[in-house]
């Protein structure tokens, strides 16, 4: 009996329309474009500014363009699993909303919180519900509204982060496509360097922690930056060798859009020229989840049936790895 894999079969990514620049970001905060452009390469980012929209509401639009697209019905998705970290509320998870809000009315689903390695880990965990024979039609979300919990009185932070969604359809091949191999992994002590402070059960909120500006991303960016430069790599590489791949083989990189430098290390750990890197942080910020399934949509015309496509990702926890994957379908927008 042939192995089921998981290929995806879809993908659709949605930004919002309002476009935050460095230059605006100027009149906001104590920097400049040079300063956020040579530490970050970010130039702009996608806001969601509309009164009353949360992750969810970018979410669905990718999710009925993802429907539409590949001309599925709603009714027909099994399980939706949405990974993010700024949800739109505790509980219930934003994935239910977002399957009321599409009309997945036959589907399960659940949120990932693995910050911005939630995509990934997303994908694998859909990928084994495949494996098992028993779903057809999955969907993995990458959606954040990071704009919801940036400080942005905050120089050191909220040059960096933007709001974006993608959505990816994923289904059963017997073919020698789809998700081929993975790592995934965690290092719980890294939490002290990235986490939100407040909102949780150890420090629920308080006038106390609104007033101290708790419930935004705190983070140290230098030791973030060392130790995602060199796992983010590392995973990478190793996925590679554990596959045989060579630079030549891989056709594609697609990268966690966190900072230039960490992609361009990345990339040049695997031996890589930058055409076969997917970079797109310029345009849209880091988006946590939104990053990997917002650059597969950019670059699907692109990608053709075979090519070997590496995902890597690292994310506050902190969490990180890599999947290899061979694309299922030749792209066309």
């Amino acid at each position: 009996m042939k192995k089921i894999r998981a290929a995806i079969t879809g993908i659709q990514a949605y930004a919002p329309d309002y476009i935050l620049t460095n230059k605006e970001l100027e009149t906001m905060v104590d920097t400049t474009d040079e300063w956020i452009t040579t530490r970050t390469g970010i130039k702009e980012r996608h806001i969601c500014k509309e009164e009353g929209k949360g992750t969810s509401d970018m979410a669905v639009v990718a999710v009925n363009g993802l429907l539409d697209k590949t001309g599925t019905s709603p009714e027909e998705i099994d399980l939706v699993i949405c990974a993010t970290v700024s949800p739109d509320m505790v509980y219930p998870a934003t994935a239910n909303i977002i399957s009321d809000k599409a009309g997945l009315k036959n589907a399960f689903s659940f949120d990932l919180n693995a910050a911005c390695s939630g995509f990934i880990n997303s994908l694998i965990t859909a990928s084994k519900y495949i494996e098992s024979g028993d779903f057809k039609k999955v969907i993995v979300i990458g959606a954040d509204k990071m704009s919801s919990i940036v400080d942005y009185t905050d120089r050191t932070t909220c040059v960096i982060f933007g709001d974006a969604a993608g959505a990816v359809l994923l289904e059963p091949t017997e073919e020698e496509y789809g998700i081929m191999d993975f790592i995934l992994r965690t290092d719980g002590s890294g939490r002290v360097h990235l986490h939100q402070k407040a909102g949780g059960s150890v420090r629920p909120a308080s006038h106390e922690t609104v007033d101290n500006r708790e419930h935004v991303v705190y983070q140290e960016g230098q030791a973030v930056f060392k130790f995602a430069v060199t796992k983010m790599a590392d995973v990478s590489v190793e996925i590679m060798e554990r596959n045989n791949l060579t630079s030549d083989d891989v056709a594609w990189l697609v990268p966690h859009q966190a900072n230039l430098r960490i992609v361009e290390a990345t990339a040049r750990r695997m031996g890589l020229e930058k055409e076969k890197v997917m970079i797109n942080i310029q345009r849209y910020g880091n988006t946590t989840n939104g990053t990997i399934p917002m650059c597969l949509y950019e670059w699907e015309d692109q990608l053709r049936k075979g090519d070997n496509v590496i995902l890597a990702a690292f994310g506050g926890g902190f969490t990180w790895g890599a999947i290899y994957l061979k694309w299922a379908f030749d792209g066309d927008k």
